[in-house]
């Protein structure tokens, strides 16, 4: 026997057991994404409702599937601090029962390295090892491998459905603490299909996207409605946080290459992944797909490197001088920064670059317009009118950057629903800026 498979056979244990060696007051980093370890998180919040531990702190980013962690029962005894606010953790933040820190996504590494934010346990969720005794930390590297590489105790949940990804995205089994093997499917949040809006939003911002280019773009509906106006592009190249679905078919289709990438030629780059089973096999030991962690992937520095670096990202609102909240409905907070604003920056420094803000121009079923005089008392500005490039509604785009407030409100007013644009005419001649 090989002595690394001695080493990984002396670490097995239960969940059960594992949580047991945590102890009160304890700083824990989730793993996020698709990947929550179940089973760990099931067997410690039991321990916590048995009253067997207190004082636990659980930062995470973003967490998709059942949050019971948060339940309003175990205050006192867990309590989460995220990183972004996903919806399975929204209500509990806005009641003051967990806590939100913003923080550009790309220096998330550093809060847990420099010990701004200390760690005393990560929670991973990995691959089996390979013959060498190394894991995958699978379909999500980017914040679970710098949060493991600072804490002083890893408990890993290994799961033979795991894909083993590639890059800069393994641990040896001998810098394991405790090891959990699992056996269930991964959670699933499969793409659908964009409807007619997005498919119009999609179409003005694929216009903006020359053959060659390097793109960053997320999960959604208006991702989606982009994707579906690639199919004629040609030798694309793809740099990102994240991606989903629509990926692996336009690489399946030939529309992905990544050719004429010039940083990291012929590869995807990433720090996870979001998406269906589909997707999990074909990121699984796929040379053309590297996974890095996010103060690389983000890194705007790294990103610029980039020819032709095209970001594509989302907005909740946007004022008439190119003010953009994405992250709130005034003092609510709805999501976070993520990693919007290292990709503005990264795609306004890489030659040819173009950051692209893209939204439907009116909310709740078209009673309210995105397009605003004014943010909403309380809103955050993720991407300052300072960084602001092109902006574009399913009414076209808007290219604000080195323009003047009133060519700006001009832009705006231009791709607005046509239901509010005389009411933003008047308001914006109310604020003397036309």
């Amino acid at each position: 026997m090989s002595s690394w498979m001695q080493i990984y056979e002396s670490k097995i244990t239960t969940a059960e057991e594992a949580v047991q060696s945590i102890p009160r007051g304890s700083s824990i980093f989730l793993t996020g994404n698709c990947s929550v370890p179940v089973q760990l998180l099931g067997s410690l919040v039991q321990r916590a409702r048995a009253g067997e531990v207190g004082g636990l702190t659980i930062h995470q980013v973003l967490t998709i599937g059942d949050a019971d962690y948060v339940s309003p029962d175990l205050k006192g005894r867990i309590r989460v601090n995220t990183m972004f606010v996903s919806p399975n953790v929204r209500q509990a933040v806005n009641e003051g029962r967990a806590d939100f820190t913003p923080v550009f996504l790309n220096e998330i590494p550093r809060l847990f390295r420099d010990r701004i934010v200390p760690l005393d346990v990560t929670f991973a969720h990995l691959s089996p090892p390979d013959e060498h005794g190394f894991c995958s930390y699978g379909i999500e590297v980017g914040l679970t491998k710098p949060a493991a590489e600072s804490s002083r105790v890893i408990i890993a949940e290994v799961n033979d459905r795991m894909p083993r990804t590639l890059g800069d995205s393994f641990i040896h089994v001998s810098k394991l603490t405790h090891v959990v093997q699992v056996d269930y499917p991964l959670v699933e949040l499969p793409q659908g299909e964009p409807g007619e809006l997005e498919k119009a939003i999609g179409a003005h911002v694929a216009e903006l996207i020359p053959d060659g280019a390097t793109l960053q773009l997320g999960i959604g509906a208006i991702p989606d409605g982009v994707l579906y106006y690639l199919r004629d592009k040609r030798d694309l190249g793809i740099h990102t946080e994240l991606f989903s679905d629509g990926v692996a078919d336009l690489v399946e289709s030939g529309v992905v290459t990544n050719e004429r990438k010039t940083l990291h030629r012929g590869k995807i780059i990433c720090g996870f992944i979001i998406g269906s089973q589909r997707l999990y096999n074909f990121v699984h030991d796929n040379a053309m797909v590297e996974f890095h962690p996010q103060d690389y992937v983000n890194d705007p520095f790294v990103i610029a490197q980039n020819d032709n670096m095209i970001s594509i990202n989302s907005a909740l609102e946007v004022d008439l001088t190119g003010q953009v909240c994405a992250d709130s409905f005034g003092h609510e907070f709805y999501s976070g920064v993520g990693g919007q604003v290292d990709f503005v920056h990264g795609a306004t420094r890489s030659k040819g670059g173009k950051p692209i803000i893209a939204m439907p121009s009116t909310a709740r079923n078209g009673m309210l317009s995105r397009i605003v005089p004014a943010l909403k008392l309380g809103s955050g500005v993720v991407t300052s009118r300072n960084d602001v490039h092109y902006i574009a509604t399913e009414y076209g785009v808007a290219d604000l950057y080195g323009k003047s407030i009133r060519q700006r409100v001009k832009a705006l007013i231009n791709i607005a629903h046509p239901d509010f644009r005389a009411d933003l005419h008047r308001r914006a001649r109310e604020l003397k800026y036309i």
